[in-house]
């Protein structure tokens, strides 16, 4: 009688090695499909992207470094991938890459203003809490964009983390027609971050002219406002 063994036979072998080569072959075939994909995204080759959303892809797969094809899209400005992924079922408009940026973020800094406007008409967060689209707008000086977001109620003075606000990303770029945007549209040049640092010293310690100009101007003067009105009242 022959013994039993637990050694694997050189058949139970070779079988197992062509299974893992087939394994390793898919893995590789995935990954070199993944990296065309992220291609069509980025020369927004629509009709490669709408054929893969047809057959199945998923608007939320990542990238291999783990950006949303969304964001890259709108990282990119390519815009018609960019709007077949947004308007397919179950995407995730509110996916962010690795620096917490989402495709909104992304589109509002570019100043993509047909794409912002279909981000939000198919429900992506105007007032996102943190960095808000409205900061990055108002970084770039994207008026079209500040407004399309302000006529969505986005909060003017929204803060990222450290109290940062839009009127102060403005200044800070020297966007003379961003600042008094926003200033005209209520934002308070007051408002300190978590330094202690309003609009107007952003400007100075970034050297911004325009901005200096104009919020040492709309500073002041409601600044100075306050005790007129107090003595009128008091009349």
């Amino acid at each position: 009688m022959t013994k039993p063994t637990n050694h694997p036979t050189k058949r139970a072998l070779v079988a197992a090695a062509l299974i893992a080569s087939g394994l390793f072959a898919a893995a590789g075939a995935h990954a070199e499909s993944l990296d065309a994909i992220v291609k069509a995204v980025k020369f927004d080759d629509i009709a490669d992207i709408g054929k893969q959303l047809k057959n199945g892809l998923d608007p939320n797969t990542l990238a291999p470094n783990g950006d949303p094809l969304l964001v890259i899209a709108a990282r990119e400005k390519s815009d018609k991938v960019a709007a077949a992924i947004a308007t397919t079922p179950n995407v995730d408009l509110e996916k962010e890459d690795k620096a917490g940026e989402n495709a909104l973020m992304l589109a509002s800094l570019n100043g993509d203003v047909g794409l912002v406007k279909l981000l939000i008409d198919k429900g992506a967060e105007v007032s996102k809490k943190g960095w808000a689209p409205l900061h990055y707008a108002a970084t770039n000086g994207q008026d079209a964009v500040v407004k399309v977001l302000l006529d969505h109620d986005a909060y003017i003075d929204t803060a990222s983390p450290n109290g940062t606000t839009p009127l102060m990303m403005a200044a800070r770029g020297n966007h003379a027609s961003t600042v008094t945007l926003l200033l005209d549209q209520g934002a308070d040049p007051q408002v300190k971050n978590q330094l202690g640092i309003t609009a107007l010293e952003f400007a100075k310690h970034y050297k911004a002219p325009d901005a200096i100009d104009i919020l040492s101007k709309r500073t002041v003067r409601i600044g100075a406002s306050a005790p007129a009105d107090a003595q009128k009242s008091a009349k």
